[in-house]
């Protein structure tokens, strides 16, 4: 793992409410563990096991331990802390670092940032940001829409259709997370999460029509920054020749980052109103995941039926 102290302050700078309080020119230095250190131990000159991969806290309890020190003493033990090369030093409840801690960051080329968290609000927090930093992730041709609750990718060719469904759903209601372009990232919990490029999120490209902003169309509910991934739609052209699904007893699924996703092929021909099939198609493994399977639940109804049939 290696994640620049830039990308963990952009990412956290809201949640942890962070901000710079000095070395602001070496925020490339990287974070290579997840989780952060205490380093209590460090400064009472133990440093044996000790974590210079992490984020070092400085909370209430190390702040008073180094006022309890004489200046000479309190710049002696920050010295052989970052002579460690630790990444970059945190300190929490909105207090301002010490005069001697900043010269030895200083010294050491170590950034220092400061956060109004109190010491364990802001490790719990930091924890999750460096975590889903560092998650696997990629970038899928697709475009992504929310529909009551549920995370849909569309992808198929270029000029099938996507962005124009994404569209139709917009106008009934639902939310669009991204298009054309997803970015995908797997959490903690094994779930898919996808969002858009930072450049392109709450723009649409429509052909015929150009680069449209959503927020302003359609107002701000229309837009959703994340959503957990929970069914792939295929669009494709209609092949007279192909013989497609109609009972819904098969059972597709894609591999996205390792994890299998549910995934449906829709074939694509004219008059077909795509929107609203793709609306259906979310709502249908809704129900799954609730447990209530029609296709399959018919199935066995005509079982029965015709078991009855062949006893009677």
């Amino acid at each position: 793992m290696q994640i620049s102290i830039a990308q963990f302050l952009e990412a956290a700078q809201d949640v942890c409410d962070l901000t710079v309080a000095s070395g602001e020119k070496y925020l490339d230095r990287s974070i290579r563990e997840g989780a952060l250190n205490r380093p209590g131990l460090a400064l009472s000159g133990f440093f044996q096991y000790f974590p210079q991969r992490r984020v070092q806290v400085f909370g209430l309890a190390e702040n008073a331990y180094l006022k309890s020190l004489s200046a000479e003493d309190r710049r002696e033990r920050l010295t052989q802390l970052f002579e460690q090369r630790v990444p970059c030093v945190v300190s929490t409840r909105s207090r301002h670092p010490l005069p001697e801690l900043l010269e030895c960051a200083s010294a050491f080329k170590v950034p220092v940032l400061k956060t109004s968290l109190i010491t364990n609000r802001f490790i719990n927090q930091a924890t999750l940001v460096i975590e889903n930093l560092a998650a696997p992730s990629m970038k899928y041709q697709g475009t992504m829409i929310e529909i009551m609750g549920m995370g849909v990718l569309m992808e198929g060719p270029p000029g099938i259709g996507k962005s124009e469904t994404a569209l139709a759903l917009i106008e009934r209601g639902h939310s669009l997370v991204s298009d054309d372009l997803t970015v995908l990232r797997r959490d903690s919990t094994g779930a898919i999460n996808g969002s858009a490029l930072d450049i392109t999120r709450y723009h649409m490209e429509i052909r015929g029509l150009g680069i449209i902003h959503v927020p302003s169309l359609f107002g701000v509910a229309s837009m959703r920054r994340e959503m957990r991934l929970d069914l792939v739609v295929r669009l494709e052209r209609f092949d007279p020749k192909r013989e497609y699904d109609r009972t819904g007893l098969i059972s597709e699924t894609v591999k996205i980052l390792q994890a299998e996703v549910p995934a449906v092929t829709i074939p694509v021909a004219a008059g077909r109103d795509i929107a609203h099939v793709v609306e259906v198609a979310a709502l249908n493994q809704k129900l799954k995941q609730l447990g209530h399977d029609a296709a399959k639940e018919l199935d066995e109804k005509l079982v029965r039926a015709l078991e009855r049939k062949r006893l009677a």
